[in-house]
């Protein structure tokens, strides 16, 4: 230990707090927080002031950033380089500040997330609105401290005529608090603070006239205002940013989705990668290529889908997974008087104007000052003036200026500043012409000085100056806002982008499918000629036909008992003519496994409608469930298990009932029970169900089951050789589920088994296709009712062993053609549909028949 020192024991405990609370302290007044006054930390107001100290304006040549960085480090800012050429950079980049103070020349980076290049290589100056930020501080406008070696003076804060702290934001973490301010609109911010300076009392709703919401510098899109909102009003607020997109068709009929905007903040580069990376690992489907086209002229970003994608449900999976979509969350904390404070919207515009007010006070004084000064020199060179020969004769007897001055003062009761001005006149001042110069000075300048006197008198006039610059900075710097506000906007919902709208959706037999506008359907059928559906393959045919809202769900049942959920808006849109996409390529399902119901549902998230609507299942072997809707209003991907399957069965129907319906359900051996649904209670969805109908035999199987809303419709059932009858829903008496039913078709060795039964109208055609892969369509209206224990008519005639596959009920079509074979497969000429054979024509074989 050296001489003279010695140690003194102090608590660590102290000193630590002590220690940790003057560093934080140091951090949140003198380098991460900007001042609410004229929105800049220290490290940029220096760099803005040494710029100025330098002479690099914005109309003299760049200079070298690097001798800028030393400026500003040897005079004002003892930290790295680094930190304040990072700073600068960051003044003079578009994607990060609203609006720029830094004009640079030179490489300094890209919104690619690119790195400048080195100081030594780049330049710069200041810009025109950085030079509004420091205009008048030569005029006593602001206080001055010391430099940290106490050699320099600086500014405590830069006497900005522009709203910087508004119109650029901020955003810095310090020591237990942290600021992220969002940059406005420099237009709607002036406009917003000329209306506080006018009404004192208006409230933040009616200064969100004015300054609707943020404004980023990369633009995009504000999606939804509850944040904006909260922001404006509490001081804190999460935004959701979406980046500006355009749907584009190429020549080959492909979509692509177009970025020309992205959320602020956000590396261009890195999402793209990102992206890429999630269509890898199979997280975004539909998209076939990524390209970034963008150049001088503005971003292009292009997604390029696979024919087959969906472009709003690949927008919208871009939006959830990737940067296309982000969030900037608002905390305005800014130091007022020295003070870390939360601020809403007035609040900042409140400072401002104070501040605005304080620094146009301190300039009228400075002002005044001077002008006071300068008249009261012009009064002594008047008073010379008026007396120039006896001035010259004193100054000429004097033996020093000294002396001259004493003997002017004491001559005409001058002051010494007065007697000095008069020493040191030219003698072209003698001249008559710059003797009216000084008397018409001396009137302008007492003219200005009681402007002056009345300003500071006066506050309405100094509201009103503030009002006159920032309208002037408005005219020359204000425009247009680029980011745009979606109100409707909200928390993230995958139907956000695609209005509610009516459309027809469409399935052909072989599960092909499409929706397409009603407009189409209606401007096409107008007029009674009509027009052709659907282009369908060979062997195949429109089978389901139903309109929906873009927003219903689809729930598609299979064979395996597995429910899976489809939007309609995610159904491919196609015209008319077009023939849709195959089912198995939209949803997840099993290569041995087949699609055997569809049934639209309007709403999975009312909760009265799907607690009061339940599905009702059937299976091959007479097992039938009741389900609410409710436990298939929580989608999965990859679906769910609608019942279980017992060994040996499969799922055959599954309808959407109201709870008060009738089921019925058919028997290849010819028989058909009926009741009512309320006979089967409610079970859950792994459940594998109940009894419906006793089968005759270990051969025997349901071929099918209708729902009976109510009696208008009929049965039609068909049996596998051709032959079909439709009878009244009436003929069948409910009974209790479980029983082995009536007869609805006398089941011979001409007519074959029972393969189909549906409840039909007039309205209904039926579509017939035989094994050997012909299709036939009748009309409904052609058959006539009959007894329900009758054999029927015949159908259509089949040639060698060919028998009916599949029988489907369609929306009648005036245009299609309604054909009858012969026997040996030729069309008839005019075909009666009511062919009859021995019992053929309607008489009931058998009425003793019942359970």
């Amino acid at each position: 230990m050296a001489d003279g020192e010695k140690i003194i024991q102090i608590n660590i405990e102290d000193e630590m707090k002590s220690a940790y609370i003057d560093y934080s302290m140091s951090v949140i007044v003198s380098r991460a927080l900007p001042d609410v006054r004229d929105g800049l930390k220290p490290v940029h107001r220096r760099i803005l002031y040494g710029m100025l100290d330098l002479g690099v304006r914005s109309n003299s040549a760049h200079k070298k950033s690097a001798r800028i960085v030393g400026e500003v480090l040897g005079k004002y800012h003892p930290h790295g380089d680094t930190a304040v050429y990072d700073s600068m950079v960051r003044m003079a980049q578009e994607w990060s500040l609203r609006y720029m103070l830094v004009d640079g020349q030179g490489n300094f980076g890209s919104v690619d997330g690119d790195s400048p290049a080195a100081m030594r290589y780049t330049e710069a100056r200041l810009r025109k609105i950085a030079e509004e930020m420091l205009s008048d501080i030569d005029k006593d406008t602001v206080d001055f401290r010391l430099n940290f070696d106490d050699s320099l003076q600086e500014p405590t804060v830069l006497p900005t005529r522009v709203p910087a702290l508004l119109v650029n934001g901020a955003s810095g973490i310090a020591v237990g608090m942290a600021t992220n301010m969002a940059p406005h609109n420099l237009t709607e911010v002036i406009d917003g603070t000329i209306a506080f300076i006018e009404n004192r009392d208006i409230d933040i709703e009616g200064l969100m006239k004015y300054i609707k919401a943020p404004d980023f510098p990369t633009g995009g899109i504000i999606y939804g205002y509850n944040g904006v909102k909260d922001a404006f009003e509490t001081g804190r607020g999460k935004i959701v940013m979406r980046a500006k997109t355009e749907l584009e068709e190429t020549n080959s009929g492909r979509m692509q989705i177009i970025i020309t905007e992205i959320p602020y903040q956000v590396n261009k580069a890195e999402m793209i990668k990102k992206t890429a990376d999630l269509i890898n690992d199979k997280k975004i489907e539909g998209i076939s290529d990524i390209r970034d086209e963008s150049d001088r002229n503005g971003m292009r970003i292009v997604y390029e889908l696979k024919r087959d994608a969906i472009a709003n449900v690949v927008l919208n999976n871009l939006f959830k997974y990737t940067a296309l979509q982000t969030s900037f969350s608002i905390n305005n904390i800014a130091l007022v008087k020295g003070r870390p404070e939360m601020l809403n919207l007035k609040d900042l515009i409140r400072e401002f104007v104070e501040f605005r007010h304080e620094v146009v006070v301190r300039r009228t004084k400075y002002e005044l000052k001077k002008a006071e000064e300068r008249a009261h020199i012009l009064e002594g060179l008047i008073i010379a003036s008026d007396n120039i020969d006896e001035v010259i004769k004193i100054i000429r007897a004097s033996s020093s200026p000294d002396e001259a001055r004493e003997n002017l003062i004491e001559r005409f009761n001058l002051s010494d500043i007065q007697s000095r001005a008069i020493v040191e006149m030219r003698l072209r001042q003698l001249t008559g012409l710059e003797q009216d110069k000084l008397r018409s000075e001396y009137e302008e300048i007492m003219k200005f000085i009681e402007d002056l006197k009345d300003i500071l008198a006066n506050e309405g006039r100094r509201m009103q100056i503030i009002a006159d610059e920032l309208l002037e900075i408005k005219n020359k710097y204000g425009d247009e806002r680029r980011s745009v506000i979606e109100y409707a906007g909200g928390d993230f919902s995958i139907e956000d982008m695609i209005p509610d709208e009516e459309v027809v959706v469409t399935i052909s037999h072989l599960g092909y499918m499409k929706r397409t506008s009603l407009d189409e359907y209606k401007l096409q059928n107008r007029g009674g000629v009509g027009s052709k559906g659907t282009a369908t393959r060979d062997a195949d045919f429109l089978e389901n036909l139903f309109v929906a809202t873009t927003h219903n769900y689809l729930l598609v049942f299979t064979a395996k008992g597995k429910c899976f959920w489809m939007r309609v808006f995610e159904i491919p849109e196609g015209s008319k003519q077009s023939k849709g996409r195959a089912i198995q390529n939209l949803i997840n399902i099993e290569p041995d496994d087949k699609v055997l119901a569809y049934i639209n549902v309007k709403n999975l998230k009312d909760e009265e409608y799907i607690n009061n609507n339940y599905i009702i299942m059937c299976t091959q072997k007479g097992i039938i469930k009741k389900t609410t809707l409710e436990a298939y209003s929580r989608p999965r991907v990859n679906g769910i298990n609608a019942i279980t399957i017992r060994e040996e069965d499969q799922l055959l129907e599954a309808k959407l009932t109201s709870g008060e319906d009738e089921i019925m359900m058919a028997l290849r051996s010819g028989r058909a029970i009926r009741f009512n649904e309320s006979k089967v209670r409610p079970m859950g969805r792994n459940a594998s169900g109940v009894r419906g109908v006793t089968l005759a035999n270990d051969k025997d199987e349901v071929v099918g089951m209708i729902t009976v809303p109510d009696s208008s419709n009929e049965v039609l059932v068909v049996s596998e050789n051709g032959y079909g009858k439709r009878s009244e829903i009436e003929d069948y008496r409910v009974t209790n589920r479980g029983g082995k039913g009536v007869k609805t078709i006398n089941v011979t060795e001409k007519t074959g088994d029972l393969i189909s039964i549906k409840n039909v109208t007039d309205d209904d055609d039926l579509m017939i296709i035989n094994k050997s892969g012909i299709v036939i369509r009748l009309a409904v209206k052609s058959l006539r009712v009959m007894g329900r224990a009758t054999q029927g008519v015949r159908l259509i005639s089949l040639r060698n062993n060919d028998s009916i596959a599949a029988v489907a009920k369609v929306e009648h079509s005036e245009d299609e053609e309604v054909v009858e074979l012969n026997e040996d497969g030729t069309i008839k000429e005019n075909p009666t549909n009511e062919d009859t054979d021995n019992n053929e024509n309607g008489k009931e074989l058998d009425t003793d028949d019942q359970e």
